[in-house]
């Protein structure tokens, strides 16, 4: 008797495993098992982001998806991300020599605590307006509001997000250095509902990867750029763009101009779906709006509009 496809899919649901099978593929190192797949993965704090989703993070063999709250072990992750079945995920932790993640001790959560800051800001004026070309009124603006300095220790820049009242919650490190990997990344216990961001009346919304971008964007198209709302996410989660909706009737999705923003774009535009609010994509001609601004800042004819906004 032949077995039609529901039946024989069926009956796969229930091939038995051990408890100790069980055990073993829970326990995998996610990090090994993805870059032995070709995963690229990026460094963020104690985690890594997945380049492909970098609203993804993995430790050990815990995942968590930022933008949709939602996380697990590496059985699931391979259910969710790579569409298999429990069993065809079992077989495919079972069938290689993966290490097994390092147990970690949970720690108590530390209270939210801003870096301190360093008694000026040289290093941060230099790398934002040299490197990136970002006009100094805008991040003069920014450093006046208390939203950006630069940190006392590492000498990173530091973009500070508050709440509703004005209070610090969320802040995010970016190095300055101009060679060898950059460090990003979010301080400790920060709430991804209050990033970096700038609130306006105009009821528009610009949504960005990253807080240069967002700097950068207004450096480029910096007409009455104090009316509209921005925001930073600091990666591609969506919880920060929830907290300002319900202030905007418009929104702009102004994400990287590759895969990973192409797939937010497209999540963030279905999230929105409940809000009464209008969604547009704005695309960088290049990868991202700074690699945009430090472009046009290079090439003769801009040279003026560079002048005028402060690029050497």
């Amino acid at each position: 008797m032949q077995l039609k496809k529901q039946e024989v899919f069926s009956i796969a649901q229930y091939i038995p495993f051990t408890d100790e099978q069980k055990r073993h593929a829970s326990a995998i190192d996610l990090e090994a098992f993805l870059r032995s797949r070709g995963e690229c993965l990026l460094r963020s704090g104690k985690d890594k982001r997945l380049a492909s989703d970098r609203s993804v993070t993995v430790r050990g063999s815990e995942w968590y998806d930022h933008a949709a709250g939602q996380g697990g072990g590496p059985v699931s992750f391979l259910q969710r991300f790579y569409r298999m079945s429990y069993p065809e995920a079992m077989r495919s932790l079972l069938g290689g020599a993966y290490p097994a993640a390092r147990e970690s001790v949970p720690q108590p959560r530390k209270a939210f605590t801003l870096p301190d800051a360093s008694a000026d800001m040289r290093r941060v004026y230099a790398y934002l307006m040299k490197q990136r070309h970002i006009g100094k009124d805008v991040i003069d603006h920014f450093v006046k509001a208390g939203l950006l300095y630069e940190d006392a220790k590492h000498h990173n820049c530091v973009f500070v997000g508050t709440d509703a009242h004005g209070v610090p919650r969320h802040a995010h490190r970016r190095s300055t250095n101009s060679s060898g990997e950059a460090f990003r990344a979010n301080v400790e216990s920060s709430d991804p509902r209050y990033s970096f961001h700038h609130i306006g009346g105009d009821g528009s919304l610009y949504v960005f990867e990253a807080p240069i971008d967002l700097l950068s964007y207004i450096t480029l198209h910096p007409d009455r750029w104090r009316e509209h709302s921005y925001v930073a996410c600091c990666g591609t989660s969506f919880q920060p763009v929830q907290e300002l909706l319900p202030r905007a009737d418009k929104v702009f999705l102004c994400l990287d101009n590759d895969d990973a923003g192409q797939k937010a774009c497209q999540r963030m535009t279905e999230q929105s779906g409940q809000w009464d609010v209008e969604v547009n994509r704005l695309v960088p001609k290049h990868k991202d709006w700074n690699e945009d601004l430090v472009q046009q800042c290079q090439t003769r004819e801009m040279k003026p509009l560079c002048q005028t906004m402060y690029c050497p």
